[in-house]
């Protein structure tokens, strides 16, 4: 059955079928539109939701930074991991010392 015959039963009754029944419509949900020739997934991976178009358009508003400022941050970031992985070392090396000496013995 061709679409146009699908859509409109009055041109089947026109091309030599029965009489058409008109069927009123309701306010039911009219079910997907099947996307000819594709598979399910090709069908959902061809939809692109506004979602994804909202999330590129955020992207091309930020201000990245320059290859100078992001070597000078990670260089920042390197320094104070270091500095608070030896502080948390000694911390945890005074607490290792204190239990030994004073609960073990």
């Amino acid at each position: 059955m061709s679409r146009a015959l699908r859509r409109h039963p009055s041109a089947k009754a026109k091309a030599g079928g029965k009489a058409a029944r008109v069927v009123p419509r309701t306010g039911a949900a009219r079910p997907a539109p099947h996307h000819a020739g594709r598979s399910g997934f090709a069908a959902v991976a061809g939809w692109r939701p506004r979602f994804f178009m909202d999330i590129i358009g955020e992207l091309r508003k930020v201000v990245w930074p320059t290859r100078q400022e992001a070597m000078h941050l990670t260089v920042v970031v390197i320094i104070v991991s270091a500095i608070l992985g030896a502080l948390l070392g000694g911390i945890d090396i005074g607490f290792g010392w204190l239990i030994d000496n004073t609960l073990l013995r």
